[in-house]
């Protein structure tokens, strides 16, 4: 409801204090934040941060591989965590993968994920394989052999 302001409270996730990785030391996962939401507009004030967003929505998105770059790899084992309990507690089926690579750009190609799924959403393509997507399940029905 605003009654507090930002940076007051936060919520952790209880892992290991103890963890040689500084993200596994109990993770901030949720966040006061005043600002307007693209869909729920001011309703709510608490906002998850992205490393406690991102495997529950690649979890739920049927997400296979979560190509990243290598700034999040020391993050895989809190994305494994939180997908390990997403699975865990039935709400998904089966758990992504988190693969780190150097930075890709390529010239006149979307790889933004917000941009892909207006795509998709849109109706624009006609899935995330459709083979015009820079998905692997995309390029795959391009005819690109996975090895």
């Amino acid at each position: 409801n605003g009654d507090y302001p930002e940076g007051k409270y936060v919520l952790r996730a209880k892992i290991d204090m103890s963890s040689p990785n500084l993200n596994m030391r109990d993770p901030v996962i949720y966040r006061i934040k005043h600002e307007s939401h693209q869909a729920t507009g001011d309703e709510w004030c608490i906002y998850p941060m992205y490393d406690f967003s991102h495997p529950i929505a690649d979890a739920a998105e049927g997400v296979t591989h979560s190509l990243c770059t290598l700034e999040f790899e020391d993050h895989r084992p809190l994305y494994d965590w939180v997908a390990e309990r997403v699975f865990d507690a039935g709400l998904v089926d089966r758990l992504p993968r988190q693969i780190e690579f150097s930075r890709l750009n390529l010239k006149y190609t979307v790889l933004s994920k917000r941009k892909l799924i207006k795509l998709v959403e849109d109706k624009h393509v006609t899935g995330w394989d459709d083979p015009r997507m820079p998905t692997l399940s995309g390029i795959r029905r391009r005819g690109v052999p996975p090895a």
